[in-house]
């Protein structure tokens, strides 16, 4: 399900460059203005309404996806709609968060409850402004059980940072791109072992309405209930790191449903540089809702 609307991204030149591949990595306690921020945003969905609260934490260029279609988060939420003390809460939690060793990019994700209920989980994508204050550039939800997450009580477990980096966000993001397509063609025969070769070992596949997939052992089962082959577009948007070792994306993607129905929806991931080259760290697809039987002829 997703969260968005339950809840109704020469010398000195070469001197930066230098400078940002030998610094040493972000502590995990670095990913600490994340997590508060996450905090901060749902904290305010309770206080201010989901509406006003969306408004206040998005870049203004900030998108979600949702019902199938990708959409500008301040366009969907205006923030001009108080909170609707009748409607029922919405709560949700980091359980896993990660951050750029340039510390201006980060991610969490974690558990959705609604009235109470366990709902399954969002992912954001947070990324420091030029005035020092967090916002997200991404929000989205999953339908993947959040049922054994543990209470927002609980601190999240961070992914290590990484220890390279490329050149620049640009290349970072033109190898991603190239990462990716080398994907699509593998996906296209065989999904299970094209995600299976570029999966991180410590990273989180979300496949509705299973619990998150963690470790190869976890994958390879997660990705059973996953068709056999996608139609994965080429990358439509995203960002990465200024270290050049933190990228997401987002694309569209056609598969063929139970029965053989033409299914569509859109892909969501994040990837981060290992010294092996770049690692799938977190993955989930958003499935368009299905298309409705044409009406019958008068």
């Amino acid at each position: 399900m997703t969260r968005p609307l339950m809840r109704p991204l020469m010398g000195v030149v070469c001197l930066a460059a230098t400078t940002a591949l030998t610094a040493p990595p972000v502590l995990a306690q670095e990913a600490a203005p994340v997590v508060a921020a996450e905090r901060a945003f749902a904290a305010d969905g309770l206080a201010l309404g989901i509406d006003r609260s969306f408004h206040k934490w998005s870049a203004p260029d900030a998108i979600l996806i949702a019902g199938g279609q990708v959409l500008n988060a301040r366009a969907a939420y205006p923030g001009t709609t108080d909170l609707d003390p009748a409607a029922p809460t919405l709560v949700w939690w980091p359980n896993w968060a990660g951050v750029a060793k340039s510390g201006d990019m980060g991610f969490t994700t974690g558990g959705v409850e609604r009235g109470g209920e366990r709902r399954g989980h969002y992912f954001t994508i947070w990324k420091r402004q030029a005035d020092g204050a967090w916002r997200w550039v991404y929000d989205g939800g999953s339908g993947a059980s959040s049922a054994e997450v543990p209470p927002a009580s609980s601190e999240p477990m961070i992914l290590a940072t990484a220890t390279v980096g490329s050149d620049s966000p640009e290349a970072a993001m033109a190898e991603v791109r190239a990462a990716e397509a080398a994907l699509a063609v593998a996906a296209a025969t065989d999904s299970r072992s094209a995600h299976l070769a570029v999966l991180a070992e410590d990273g989180r596949l979300y496949v509705a309405p299973r619990p998150p997939a963690i470790g190869r052992d976890a994958y390879a089962d997660a990705l059973s209930g996953w068709p056999p082959v996608f139609a994965f577009g080429p990358t439509m948007g995203g960002g990465a790191s200024d270290a050049g070792d933190l990228a997401w994306t987002w694309g569209e993607a056609t598969w063929q449903g139970a029965g053989g129905a033409a299914r569509a929806g859109h892909y969501v991931r994040l990837w981060q540089k290992r010294p092996e080259g770049w690692k799938l760290a977190f993955a989930q697809l958003i499935a368009a809702p299905p298309p409705q039987p044409a009406a019958p002829a008068s």
